[in-house]
C-alpha cells in the first residue's frame, strides 16, 4: 500500500514546494511507501528535476499534467478570482484528485507553501468514516470580523467550522460515489457563486456535516494575534504571511531550516532581501482587497445565502 500525497503547483512555485518536499522527506517512515504527485500545468522540465531529485526507495516523486478540457468549465471570471485580484487555476486542481487517481480510496493534498515536520503517514491514516474529508478549522480567519461575517451571513456556516483548504485529507472514494465534482460543476455553472475563498468555499459548502475536524496542529498557520502552537506537524504560510517576503513572523525558523537543504536557498535568500516594505504593504492590503467583497456578496441577490433559502439547493 503506497501513501499518496498531492500538491498542485504552478512553476514559479517551484522553490517552495521544494521546502515542502524536502521537509516532508526527512520525516517519511522506512518500512512505508509514499507516493507525492504535483498537479500541474507547464511544469518546465528543469522544475521537474529538481523536485523529482527528492525521490528515495520508498518515496515516489511523480508529475500529473492537468488538461484544458478538464478545466474547461472553470473560467477566468471575477467570482474565482483568489485574493481579490488574480485568477488561477490551480486553486481547483485538489477537487478533481478523487476523479484522476481512481486507484485510491483515500489521498492527502497539501498546499505548497508549507513545510512539514511529522510523518504525513500519521495524517493519512486519520479515521474518516463516512465524512468525505479531513481537515483543520481556518485559524488564519478567526479574528478576522470582515471574515467571519462573510462566513455567517453569505455562507450561512459557523466560521468555527470553516475549514481551510490548503490540508486535506480526502475519502476519495466517497468523492467519485457521490460525484462531488458533478456537484461542484453544477453549482459553479448554474450560480457563479462570488467567493472570497472560492475553492475553499466550494468544498466547506459541499462537504459541510461531513468534515472530520483534524488537529490544528496539522495546518498551524501563521498570525498576529496568538501565541504559536508547540510543536506543528504541518505549517502553512497562509495569505499572506510567507517567509521569503517578510522577517519576524510565526514559523518562519521552519521553513528556512529546511529551505537550507535545497537548491533554491539562496534564490528564497534573495527574494526576501529584495522585497521592500511598499512590496510587503501592498501585500498585507491584498487582504483588504479579499475583504471588499464583503458588501458586494451580502447584497447580491445571487449569493449563498439566498440561494439555499430560496431554492432549497442540496449540497
Amino acid at each position: 500500500m503506497t501513501i499518496p500525497v498531492f500538491y498542485s503547483i504552478t512553476d514559479d512555485f517551484t522553490p517552495y514546494a521544494a521546502v515542502s518536499l524536502s521537509s516532508l522527506a526527512k520525516f517519511v517512515d522506512p518500512k512505508k511507501d509514499y507516493t507525492v504527485t504535483f498537479l500541474h500545468q507547464g511544469l518546465s522540465k528543469a522544475h521537474e528535476e529538481s523536485l523529482a531529485s527528492y525521490a528515495k526507495d520508498n518515496l515516489h516523486v511523480e508529475f500529473y499534467e492537468m488538461s484544458d478540457a478538464l478545466l474547461k468549465p472553470i473560467q477566468d471570471r471575477k467570482e474565482n478570482y483568489l485574493r481579490g485580484d488574480f485568477f488561477t487555476m490551480s486553486i481547483f486542481y485538489r477537487l478533481f484528485i478523487p476523479d484522476l487517481f481512481p486507484q485510491y480510496d483515500k489521498a492527502v493534498y497539501i498546499d505548497s507553501d508549507t513545510v512539514v515536520n511529522d510523518d504525513i503517514a500519521k495524517l493519512y491514516e486519520t479515521e474518516l468514516g463516512d465524512n468525505l474529508i479531513g481537515a483543520c478549522v481556518d485559524s488564519s480567519i478567526q479574528f478576522v470580523p470582515e471574515m467571519l461575517r462573510y462566513i455567517s451571513e453569505v455562507l450561512t456556516l459557523d466560521p468555527k467550522k470553516y475549514i481551510n483548504s490548503g490540508m486535506l485529507v480526502m475519502n476519495a472514494k466517497a468523492f467519485r460515489d457521490e460525484k462531488f465534482v458533478d456537484k461542484f460543476f453544477s453549482l459553479l455553472g448554474r450560480y457563479h457563486f462570488d467567493c472570497i475563498a472560492p475553492d475553499q468555499d466550494y468544498l466547506n459548502e459541499i462537504c459541510s456535516g461531513r468534515i472530520k475536524y483534524v488537529d490544528g496542529r496539522w495546518d498551524a498557520m501563521p498570525n498576529e494575534n496568538t501565541e504559536p502552537l508547540a510543536n506543528p506537524s504541518l505549517i502553512h504560510y497562509n495569505l499572506f504571511f510567507k517567509p521569503w517576503h517578510f522577517t519576524g513572523i510565526q514559523y518562519e525558523d521552519y521553513f528556512w531550516q529546511d529551505a537550507k537543504d535545497t537548491v533554491y536557498e539562496a534564490e528564497l535568500k534573495a527574494e526576501l532581501a529584495k522585497t521592500t516594505d511598499e512590496d510587503r504593504d501592498i501585500e498585507r492590503h491584498k487582504l483588504d482587497h479579499m475583504l471588499g467583497k464583503l458588501d458586494t456578496t451580502l447584497q447580491d441577490p445571487h449569493n449563498w445565502a439566498r440561494v439555499k433559502e430560496s431554492e432549497q439547493v442540496t449540497l
